[in-house]
């Protein structure tokens, strides 16, 4: 896997052929929550996935599960018992998202690392590419299936398994900044930065082990604001929103 150029091309023309989408659980929340499932916030995430499939684009998806718990901040709760729990909240959103998805017609699949037959398929990255080259949508959920991952580690293994060329990084920013631009208006913005300097500043991206291992693979990542409607298929379509994290210069 290598470094993918990224240039302003038709939308007809997807730079990707298959990519994986990391989204938090922030993403299926209210916005002015945070907590809980929005269905105006799954129905956008729906539309700008059937946006992608219908460019050609293998598209699965790993989902957090913070808007609903977030184990390790559990107080009173053992670590390991408070991380199960969180990966059963990723199930809740992944269930969510394919419900939203499957009411536009977009034929989804979701695949838990936790057993459970009777709601989800268990996760076999092989029958996760056949669903892929099938044209449907693989959902992610239940993080690695074992205490102390995060879902951003999970994000990076999964890509990695399913030979996705890159991961795309869904946040409410717009890209990666020196600082919090909701608090520094100064913030600089980088249209792209390599893998050693995000370990190297502690950039808000994803955790170390996830981008330690795209560094490893040489597997992109591409941080972008999902929010804005249209912005998944403006990425894989290879335009230069969002920063994308690299090797450098080859």
């Amino acid at each position: 896997m290598g470094d993918a150029e990224r240039t302003d091309r038709p939308p007809d023309r997807p730079l990707y052929h298959r990519v994986l989408l990391k989204l938090s659980g922030d993403a299926f929340a209210p916005a002015d929550t945070g907590y809980g499932i929005s269905t105006d916030a799954t129905s956008l995430l729906a539309r700008q996935l059937a946006e992608v499939v219908d460019l050609g684009v293998q598209t699965a998806v790993v989902v957090g599960g913070g808007n609903i718990f977030r184990g390790r901040q559990a107080p009173g709760i053992e670590r390991a018992r408070g991380d199960y729990m969180g990966m059963l909240a990723t199930v809740m959103n992944a269930l969510a998202l394919q419900d939203a998805l499957e009411k536009i017609h977009v034929t989804t699949r979701v695949q838990t690392a936790i057993h459970m037959a009777q709601i989800a398929e268990p996760y076999v990255p092989l029958r996760a590419i056949r669903h892929l080259e099938k044209g449907r949508i693989v959902v992610f959920a239940a993080g690695i299936g074992a205490p102390f991952f995060s879902t951003d580690t999970t994000a990076a293994q999964r890509a990695l398994e399913i030979h996705a060329e890159a991961i795309l990084k869904g946040t409410k920013v717009d890209g990666v900044y020196d600082a919090d631009p909701h608090v520094e208006p100064n913030a600089h913005r980088f249209e792209s930065i390599e893998y050693l300097d995000v370990l190297r500043e502690s950039y808000q991206v994803m955790d170390a082990t996830a981008v330690s291992l795209c560094m490893e693979n040489e597997l992109p990542i591409i941080v972008f604001d999902f929010r804005e409607e249209g912005n998944i298929r403006r990425v894989v379509s290879g335009e230069s929103i969002g920063t994308l994290v690299h090797g450098g210069l080859r």
